[in-house]
């Protein structure tokens, strides 16, 4: 899409205060309360700098497809490169056999968890230790993307349906991988009819082949609505404050609920904190599960036919 003319890719401007202007005047109420949460939760063409203002990104199409930066794609570019500085740091022993300490022993621990607790319950010991550093970076990247939309100025990345779509799927391709892998494409096929008589065929092999996009889909869903609601909430209990006091209006008002609506969005953003930890292990978690599943039910079959 061609930039409005006068204006740069990378023009800066003062920070876009409309919405929050139009919210403090108080006309029209909770409609310009919910166009602010909506500006802050929605993924946009620029980026809101402190001391700077707003800068605007660069946009451009190739082939009719846009493949303009947005502010979540600079959210998770900056995830990438803090991951690499961070764990490579992690990574570093003067010597090999040198037990980690310190912050490099945290990561090790959580690695561990991930293989120990993770991997291998869910998806046996070989494809379980194969699969470590595709669940090692799904649940750092996740958790980065998470924490850094808790940090002012900044967004959550993992608040973006585009973004959890493509980490399902992901999951997805993976998971079909290591079942056509784990039975051959024939065997990969045949689960399609759950094992049935071929009178039910009709009705098993569309059940199933949806049964293959569900799981996808519940990990897109649960990462994307969980990570903007706890946004929504917090921005909902500090526009109370605005709506009591009526853009000024009522300024007392507007004092009188402050504490409460302050205290509440505090208790929120630090259970936001334990909710960017769970929803990036719950996804690294189901990944597990879903890859783990593809890959083994049909020796579990197989298991059981024989011992008959």
């Amino acid at each position: 899409m061609a930039d409005p003319p006068g204006e740069s890719p990378f023009s800066v401007s003062p920070i876009d205060t409309s919405h929050a202007a139009a919210a403090q005047e108080g006309h029209g109420g909770s409609d310009n309360i919910g166009d602010v949460i909506m500006h802050h939760i929605s993924d946009s063409h620029e980026i809101e700098l402190p001391f700077i203002g707003a800068v605007h990104l660069p946009r451009f199409e190739l082939f009719g497809i846009d493949f303009s930066i947005t502010k979540h794609v600079v959210m998770m570019m900056v995830a990438a490169v803090l991951l690499i500085i961070v764990l490579s740091l992690a990574a570093r022993r003067r010597h090999p056999n040198e037990v980690p300490t310190g912050f490099a022993a945290a990561i090790e621990t959580v690695v561990e968890f991930i293989r120990n607790e993770i991997a291998i319950p869910n998806m046996g010991e070989a494809l379980g230790i194969r699969f470590v550093p595709y669940l090692c970076t799904l649940f750092f990247f996740i958790l980065t993307c998470n924490l850094l939309g808790l940090v002012p100025f900044a967004a959550t990345a993992t608040g973006n349906v585009s973004v959890t779509a493509a980490l399902a799927s992901l999951t997805f391709i993976f998971t079909q991988a290591a079942g056509i892998k784990a039975h051959g494409l024939g065997g990969y096929l045949k689960h399609f009819t759950g094992g049935v008589h071929p009178a039910m065929w009709i009705i098993m092999i569309p059940v199933e082949f949806l049964g293959l996009f569900t799981k996808p889909f519940a990990l897109c869903i649960r990462l994307y609505a969980n990570m903007t609601a706890g946004h929504v909430v917090i921005l909902s209990l500090i526009s109370l404050i605005f709506i009591f006091g009526q853009g000024g209006a009522n300024p007392w008002a507007g004092y009188g609920v402050a504490p409460l609506s302050i205290g509440f969005s505090l208790f929120v953003n630090l259970l936001e904190i334990f909710v960017a930890l769970l929803q990036a292990y719950i996804f690294t978690l189901l990944s597990a599960l879903f890859i783990g599943f593809a890959a083994h039910s049909g020796h579990e079959e197989e298991g059981q036919e024989a011992h008959h």
